[in-house]
C-alpha cells in the first residue's frame, strides 16, 4: 500500500506535467494531470479555495539535473526525496508549534470556564495560511478562541487573526468602559488593556500596520457609543455578529482609502483581495457561542453515560455540500444565474468556502478592483503581492460573499467535556466523531472497547484478524501529551486498520514544500477543555 504512495510521490516529483484550463488566471486554475499519468496522492487534497500554484512556477525537466521554476523556486525531483524520517524528527516537525496553557480556576472575577487549552499547527503551503488566536476578555467576561484559514496568500487571516478578537471583546465592553478608553486616548494615557492574549513564540503582528488598526478600533468603539444605549455591552451573540461584519468592512475600507505609506497602502489592499474563513468561540459562565464564517468547523466533545464519547457540531460547513447554504446565495441572484453562482462545487466555479473576510473580487463591482489596482505605484510587483488583474466568470450582480457568521449557541451541561476548533485541513483528515474519540480516550486514558457482536463471531479468519488490528489499534497509548498534536498526528498518520503508521506519517511530514500543498492542507488544532463544575447543580 505505502510502496504505491511513494512511487506516486516519487513520479510526481520527476516527471509530473500539469495543464491548467484557461478560462480563469493560474492562480484560481485547478491543477489537473495529463492522461498519460493520474497520481494517486495519500490524501487528495481538497482546497478551501483556488490552488496556490500558478503556471511560472512549475516547469519540467531531466530528473537528475533538479528542477527550477522562472521564479527561480526549486521544484523537487527524484533525488531530493527522502520519505525516512527517524521518529525524533517526525516528533520535532510535529511538536514545533505546539501550544499548551493552563487557566487559573478563578480569574478574580468567577470561576473560570476553561481549566486549560490546547494548540497545534502545521503547515502545508510556505509559508503557512492558517492563523489562531486565544484571549481572556479583561473588561468583559469570557474567553476567545479562534482559528482562521486564509486562502489566496496569508495576508488576510493574518489580519483577522490579530484584529477580530479585538472586534468582539470591545462590542461587549460596558459604555462605562468604552468612556474610560476614549477618555485615555484623548488625553494620551496608557489605554486599560481589553485582551490577555496567549501567543505562542513564532506568533508575530503586522507592525506596519499597528496604528491604522488602531485607529480603526477605536473608530468603532466611538460609533458603539455614538449609537443608542450601550448601557452593560452587547451580548456575545450580538458582539460575534457585529465584530465580523465591522472588521470586514473596515477591511474593505481601507483598501480605498489613502493612506500615510506605500507599505501600509499595499498590505492594506493584499488583505483585501486575499480571503480567509473564521471560526471563533467565546466561552463564558453562560455557555458557548460559536461564530462560524467558511469552512472551519468547531466541534463539542460529549462524555456518555457508558463513557463512551459523542460528537455535537456547533457550526457548519458553508461550502456546496450545503444545500441550505447554496439556496441562500443563489436566491440573493436572478434566477438566470441559477447555474453559475455555484458551479464545479465552487463559488463561480472558483472558491470553495461560501462565506469569507477579505475576498474583495468577489465583493466588489469590476470597475472598483481595477481602480484600487490600477492606484498602486507603478513600480509595484502586483506578482508579489499575490494580485491579479482578474474578474471570475460570470460575475454579473455582486456582492457574491460576505462574511456574515451563523452563530450558535450551547448552555455547558456536566457531561460537555472539551471543544475542539479546526481548519478545514484536519476536517478534510478526520470526522468529527473520530476526532472526539481521539481526544476523549487521550483525556480519559481509557480505550472503550464494544463487544463482539454475533455477527462478527461468524467473520471468516482473515476478517477475525482485520477486526483484531481494528482493536488493537484503538488501544494503543498516546505518543503526545498535547491534544492537538495527538489530533495531527492521527489525521496524518493513521493506517488502514485506524493503526498508527510510522511511514504513512513520514511520508506526509516529509514532502518539500513544492509538493506538500498537493497531498495536504495547513493543520490547525485548538482544543479547550472546559470547568464542567459550572454545569453542576451547586453552581445553578
Amino acid at each position: 500500500m505505502y510502496g504505491r504512495v511513494y512511487a506516486s510521490i516519487l513520479q510526481r516529483a520527476s516527471s509530473y506535467t500539469l495543464t491548467l484550463y484557461s478560462a480563469a488566471p493560474v492562480q484560481y486554475a485547478h491543477l489537473v494531470a495529463l492522461p498519460s499519468y493520474q497520481p494517486q496522492p495519500a490524501h487528495q487534497c481538497h482546497c478551501s479555495s483556488w490552488s496556490p500554484f500558478r503556471s511560472d512556477q512549475l516547469c519540467c525537466t531531466g530528473e537528475e539535473s533538479g528542477n527550477w521554476s522562472r521564479s527561480g523556486r526549486h521544484l523537487s525531483t527524484r533525488q531530493d526525496l527522502d520519505l525516512q524520517l527517524s521518529r525524533v524528527q517526525i516528533n520535532s516537525i510535529l511538536r514545533t508549534n505546539e501550544q499548551t496553557v493552563s487557566v487559573p480556576e478563578f480569574d478574580g472575577r468567577g470561576l473560570s470556564a476553561v481549566r486549560k487549552f490546547e494548540s497545534n499547527q502545521l503547515a502545508a503551503n510556505t509559508p503557512n495560511e492558517d492563523r489562531r488566536g486565544a484571549a481572556t476578555c479583561l473588561q468583559s467576561k469570557g474567553m476567545l478562541f479562534g482559528v482562521f484559514d486564509g486562502h489566496g496568500g496569508w495576508a488576510c487571516a493574518q489580519a483577522v487573526s490579530e484584529r477580530l478578537l479585538y472586534y468582539i471583546a470591545v462590542a461587549m465592553m460596558s459604555e462605562h468602559s468604552l468612556e474610560e478608553l476614549e477618555k485615555s486616548m484623548e488625553r494620551g494615557r496608557p489605554v486599560p488593556p481589553i485582551l490577555q492574549w496567549y501567543k505562542h513564540h513564532a506568533d508575530f503582528n503586522y507592525r506596519e500596520s499597528a496604528s491604522l488598526y488602531i485607529d480603526h478600533l477605536r473608530v468603532f468603539w466611538q460609533d458603539l457609543l455614538d449609537g443608542e444605549e450601550h448601557g452593560e455591552g452587547m451580548s456575545p451573540r450580538d458582539a460575534l455578529d457585529c465584530a465580523f461584519k465591522r472588521l470586514d468592512a473596515d477591511i474593505s475600507l481601507e483598501a480605498q482609502v489613502p493612506l500615510s505609506s506605500d507599505l501600509m497602502k499595499s498590505t492594506a489592499i493584499q488583505v483585501a483581495f486575499a480571503g480567509c474563513t473564521a471560526c471563533v468561540a467565546h466561552v463564558g459562565t453562560d455557555g458557548i457561542y460559536v461564530a462560524n464564517s467558511g469552512d472551519c468547523r468547531a466541534v463539542l466533545g460529549v462524555q456518555n453515560e457508558d463513557g463512551s464519547w459523542s460528537a455535537l457540531p456547533l457550526s457548519q460547513d458553508h461550502n456546496s455540500q450545503n444545500r441550505d447554504e447554496v439556496e441562500r446565495i443563489k436566491a440573493q441572484h436572478p434566477p438566470s444565474e441559477r447555474d453559475t453562482v455555484i458551479t464545479d462545487d465552487r463559488l463561480l466555479g472558483v472558491l470553495m468556502p461560501l462565506r469569507a473576510f477579505g475576498d474583495v473580487r468577489f465583493k466588489w463591482s469590476h470597475e472598483l478592483q481595477q481602480s484600487i489596482l490600477s492606484s498602486l505605484e507603478s513600480g509595484v510587483d502586483l506578482d508579489s503581492l499575490n494580485l491579479y488583474q482578474y474578474t471570475p466568470p460570470n460575475y454579473l450582480t455582486p456582492p457574491y460573499l460576505d462574511v456574515a457568521p451563523e452563530i450558535t449557541h450551547h448552555k455547558l451541561r456536566p457531561q460537555d467535556r472539551f471543544l475542539i476548533l479546526g481548519t478545514d485541513g484536519l476536517w478534510d483528515e478526520l470526522g468529527s466523531e473520530e476526532a472526539v474519540r481521539l481526544i476523549g480516550e487521550h483525556l480519559s486514558g481509557i480505550h472503550l472497547q464494544a463487544p463482539v457482536s454475533p455477527s462478527e463471531r461468524q467473520l471468516k479468519l482473515g476478517q477475525m484478524h482485520e477486526l483484531l488490528l481494528k482493536r488493537r489499534a484503538r488501544a494503543s497509548p498516546a505518543l503526545d501529551t498535547n491534544a492537538a498534536t495527538h489530533l495531527i498526528r492521527h489525521a496524518l498518520g493513521t493506517g488502514e486498520y485506524g493503526e498508527l503508521c510510522q511511514e504513512r506519517l513520514a511520508s506526509m511530514l516529509a514532502l518539500p514544500e513544492d509538493l506538500a500543498r498537493m497531498y495536504r492542507d495547513d493543520i490547525t488544532a485548538t482544543v479547550v477543555y472546559l470547568n464542567s463544575d459550572l454545569a453542576k447543580p451547586h453552581h445553578r
